[in-house]
């Protein structure tokens, strides 16, 4: 069995991957995205909350802190304010996580209470190839009919129709 290298968190923030890469605990992983219905998916909630909710900042793949030295990186998150920095430091307000084929349900979970640890409000999870929606609540994932995520002057609703086209 091989071992790998770890690599320090400042190392990791100052190089370039292509494709784009996550940071655990010291170690580089490879993210699950790129094919077809996962960026046409990730494109039309881009577009769907932009039109609807022209007051909200929305971020595609946008470097995100979460736990200890852990960087993930969200198919879509949501923030109330442009962020400082180029490292979202805060939790935002939504994270938008979408799966793709090669996925693993475990590593999507512990994305999903890394989002919930730091406090992140509003965690939704797409399937685009069963086109299903999940809210991650008190950490149990829901299947949704509708995707919901407010504040006290704020609500933000999407449904299948406005997101699953062909």
């Amino acid at each position: 069995m091989g071992t790998t290298a770890l690599i320090p968190v400042h190392e990791y923030l100052s190089t370039s991957y292509s494709p784009d890469r996550e940071y655990v605990d010291g170690i580089v992983l490879e993210r699950n995205a790129g094919e077809k219905p996962h960026s046409k998916l990730q494109r039309i909630l881009i577009l769907v909350l932009s039109r609807k909710y022209p007051e909200l900042h929305i971020w595609p793949e946008l470097h995100m802190k979460t736990v200890g030295d852990r960087h993930r990186i969200p198919d879509v998150c949501v923030t109330l304010s442009e962020p400082d920095g180029d490292v979202l430091q805060e939790a935002p307000f939504l994270a938008i996580e979408i799966l793709s084929p090669e996925d693993s349900m475990t590593r999507v979970i512990e994305k999903l209470e890394e989002y919930a640890a730091i406090g992140t409000p509003n965690i939704w999870l797409l399937d685009p190839r069963l086109r299903q929606m999940f809210a991650f609540e008190a950490n149990t994932l829901r299947l949704a009919t509708a995707l919901l995520a407010s504040t006290s002057d704020l609500r933000i609703e999407l449904t299948p129709e406005e997101i699953f086209k062909d």
